[in-house]
């Protein structure tokens, strides 16, 4: 028998539970798009080549999410330093196994040219600024966040969680270090290695200029130094966790949505079952060398799995550069894996081959 897909790193027995809780369901994937100007600094993210790439990178991908490769894009995936796009491997899964797909804009510069909720955020100022929100969109976004969490467990088996912020890991470092986590030198990146010095100084200079409290009200600390995904999406699994499974797709972003959560639930009062809830990324978050994902999950109280996809063996020299360090994640790309895995128990083989399948397809016609 070959090795299980999918490996619980932290919190072991809740992990076994939440898996088998989750054999078998359908998930709804929740798409969550958002922006923030730290995401346009030079070199902060491997999420598009150029600044301007990464200003359309949500874009595009919900683009490719909803349609596929099969039409001409308004927004075309950006170009990445090396790699594919994370969108090639959740779309693979979400369109062989049939999985809905629900898009939802947080806070982006232009609407998305597909099917979306549009819930009233706006984007984000630049993390160093100590005001990337303002605290009333933040608190806005935390409440529609639980509405449609309600609204979206109640209509389904399970929820899969997924975001796309370009410079999201700059603002989760911001984000854990605002609530009091050392986090420094443990979140990931999309580079190779991870700029941890200029991610913490972008956050130290925006701390500074919040100047918050000692014990300041985690939607403050997310007004501050966040984006306008993290109340949103701590809102939407918050709700959904008191009736349904929830998987938060992503590593240092989800991480520090869940500590968002937490400290929400303590300071609003607000009931929820974090048994019902794990975070999911991919072997490559999981086990990468220049950060400490796993530290940062104890660190959080998360329950940390991860698909153990490789693309070791791939015939494509895009996909292989995973295993190099580039990527990593993104779009949900590990929870969907993961899901793949518990829903139609797929294994390495289906899911490369899915995963190969469409990326020969967008090649073909792209070449056509």
């Amino acid at each position: 028998m070959g090795k299980p897909l999918i490996e619980v790193y932290t919190e072991k027995r809740r992990g076994k539970d939440w898996l088998e809780r989750g054999r078998g369901l359908r998930p709804t994937l929740v798409l969550t798009l958002g922006f923030t100007e730290t995401g346009l600094i030079e070199g902060i993210s491997a999420a598009g080549a150029t600044p301007r790439d990464r200003r359309f990178t949500a874009l595009a991908d919900a683009e490719f999410m909803v349609n596929g490769p099969g039409s001409t894009p308004t927004y075309p995936l950006p170009p990445l330093q090396a790699g594919a796009s994370p969108a090639l491997i959740s779309r693979a899964v979400i369109a062989a196994q049939a999985i809905p797909l629900v898009v939802l804009d947080a806070g982006l510069p232009l609407p998305p040219t597909v099917p979306h909720i549009d819930l009233g955020g706006k984007p984000a100022q630049c993390l160093s600024t100590g005001a990337a929100l303002p605290p009333a969109v933040v608190r806005h976004l935390w409440r529609q966040g639980l509405a449609q969490g309600e609204r979206l467990a109640a209509a389904s088996d399970s929820l899969l969680l997924a975001e796309c912020v370009v410079g999201g890991t700059t603002t989760a470092l911001g984000l854990l270090t605002g609530l009091g986590l050392d986090a420094a030198g443990r979140v990931n990146s999309s580079h190779p290695a991870c700029n941890h010095r200029q991610k913490q100084a972008l956050v130290a200079q925006g701390l500074a200029l919040a100047n918050l409290p000692d014990q300041p009200h985690p939607l403050a600390v997310a007004a501050a130094v966040g984006d306008p995904m993290q109340p949103l999406v701590a809102g939407l699994a918050i709700a959904a966790s008191r009736s349904r499974p929830v998987l938060l797709a992503g590593g240092t972003q989800m991480l520090a949505v869940y500590a968002l959560m937490g400290a929400i639930a303590a300071a609003e009062h607000t009931p929820w079952n974090p048994q019902n809830v794990a975070v999911g990324t991919t072997r490559w978050v999981a086990e990468d060398p220049t950060g400490d994902t796993v530290g940062l999950a104890a660190l959080t109280g998360a329950c940390l799995i991860a698909t153990q996809l490789s693309f070791a063996r791939s015939r494509f020299e895009a996909l292989r550069a995973y295993e190099r360090g580039f990527v990593k994640e993104g779009v949900g790309a590990g929870g969907c894996a993961i899901a793949a895995s518990l829903y139609q128990g797929w294994g390495q083989p289906e899911l490369l081959g899915a995963i190969e399948a469409l990326l020969e397809q967008k090649a073909r016609l792209e070449q056509a």
